[in-house]
């Protein structure tokens, strides 16, 4: 077919557009402009999309078949003009579902947080364990280099997002994927932009259970009241992880070193020495619950442990997850997607372990629609209260809230600074830079953190650092080891 994707440039449809081509369509699609890393992924598929939706751009691409993404409103003209010509139209849960998820098993990973981790590593043990899943993730995997994959065997992995699916269909994205196996890694209050509460979101996860086949699997975090009281009426087999030896599946003999977190793991109903040893090239309790929920997941499909150990011990992890962007001058920059405040806080949790003794700058943008209002204004003081130096940057849009519901940085700000934390809001990533090059030292690790691109501070910064003077000390960086200070 002719696909045209109205909404190209976002990452699911990115990711929509690489299966599509993949199984042999010819694809078109419209967005604003689009940059980089999204622009050269279609750049490489040999897509040029559209910039700027017109009517006349559904006459040019003479589609056999129109995606419409969530981000389009009923008043698109291009939307408007599919309708006008009776052509078939799906959204994008509806267009994965039907070319790429019947005859497989559709592995959906949910939850308010570590979707998209939890996702790629679900992918890539499965692919190393040599049974070609196909994946379908809102981010890049460094394993991988890419989002998407039609795959040939039996799984495909999808990151199941509760976010609505389009203007025509306001039910959560996940609903549509066919769930045969689920992990539900967390359930909180988020995108305050469609959700009123935490019910709703809820309301939501319940929907989801309910459509379980009767031979189906769920996942769940033992840890989260919210989800154990959800699974507790669901329709199939549910299978426990978390932190207690009451949970079927726990880690043990956990300690953490410069190559990452190691841990043992005892899958129920087998004997206390068939303990399985795990080495997570990663850091922190939230990535340790991740893994432990993915390989709960696929032990309980029928993968190997053996393959297991070998994939998790291979893991690279995701772009914009704990990613270090720099190190030069004996600083280390990462680059992290935390917005919501739990994620937030466990991001910081996450750099003490993995750079012991280093002073953790967190420096935050409130970009998402919920990190934009004060929906959450305690719990990010809580949760930036974990780092030794914090910058706050002005919600992002800031004009388009009443004063009322905006995230109030200065209110974080002062509170934090009577705790002892030195923090400050500085409303752009110009002066921001300004500010960390005049204090940053030698061991110092700046912890970045934003859902979007935060006017390109990560490289400012980088930049920045190769013209400050620093006595360097190189040692003082290196995972596991503590700076000379």
């Amino acid at each position: 077919m002719r696909i045209h994707l109205l909404g190209i440039g976002g990452t699911g449809m990115g990711a929509l557009a690489g299966l599509l081509i993949e199984a042999g369509h010819t694809v078109t699609g419209t967005d604003g402009p689009i940059y980089p890393p999204m622009s050269d992924q279609l750049g490489a598929l040999g897509i040029m999309p559209f910039v700027g939706y017109a009517a006349e751009n559904i006459e040019t691409a003479r589609p056999d078949m129109v995606v419409i993404g969530n981000v389009i409103r009923r008043d698109n003209p291009e939307a408007q003009e599919a309708m006008r010509r009776n052509l078939p139209y799906r959204s994008m849960a509806d267009m994965l579902a039907e070319l790429f998820l019947e005859h497989r098993m559709p592995l959906i990973i949910t939850g308010t947080h570590g979707k998209t981790t939890c996702s790629t590593l679900a992918a890539w043990l499965l692919d190393a364990a040599d049974l070609a899943p196909g994946f379908f993730i809102g981010g890049v995997g460094r394993n991988f280099d890419r989002s998407y994959a039609q795959g040939r065997g039996p799984f495909f992995v999808v990151e199941g997002d509760e976010y609505d699916t389009a203007f025509f269909d306001k039910t959560p994205k996940f609903l549509h994927y066919r769930p045969q196996a689920i992990l539900i890694t967390s359930i909180e209050f988020d995108h305050a932009d469609i959700y009123n509460d935490l019910d709703a979101i809820i309301d939501a996860f319940a929907r989801l259970i309910a459509i379980m086949p009767p031979d189906g699997l769920i996942v769940a975090n033992a840890e989260d009241e919210t989800v154990m009281r959800l699974v507790h009426s669901a329709p199939c087999r549910v299978v426990r992880y978390g932190r207690e030896a009451r949970d079927a599946y726990h880690p043990s003999e956990v300690s953490a070193d410069s190559e990452g977190t190691r841990f043992t793991l005892l899958p129920p109903r087998a004997a206390p020495e068939k303990t399985t040893p795990f080495l997570l090239p990663m850091w922190g309790e939230h990535n340790l619950m991740n893994a432990t929920g993915v390989l709960a997941l696929l032990l309980e499909s029928g993968v190997e442990p053996d393959a297991l150990v070998r994939g998790l011990a291979a893991f690279e992890g995701v772009r914009r997850r704990q990613e270090i962007v720099s190190q030069q001058k004996g600083v280390t920059i990462v680059d992290d997607f935390a917005h919501h405040p739990t994620a937030v806080g466990k991001t910081i949790e996450a750099m003490r372990l993995r750079f012991p003794g280093a002073r953790i700058w967190a420096i935050f943008e409130p970009r998402s629609n919920t990190s934009r209002r004060n929906i959450f204004q305690k719990e990010y003081e809580r949760a930036l209260g974990l780092a030794d130096r914090v910058v706050m940057a002005s919600p992002f849009h800031a004009d388009e809230l009443d004063s009322a519901e905006r995230f109030d940085a200065d209110a974080i700000a002062e509170t934090l600074m009577h705790r002892g934390i030195d923090a400050h809001h500085i409303p752009d990533a110009d002066h921001i830079t300004e500010f960390v090059m005049r204090s940053v030292d030698a061991g110092d690790v700046i912890l970045v953190m934003s859902n979007g691109g935060f006017d390109g501070l990560l490289q400012k910064l980088t930049e920045a650092l190769k013209t400050r003077r620093i006595v360097a000390d190189h040692d003082a960086i290196a995972p596991g080891r503590i700076p000379k200070r």
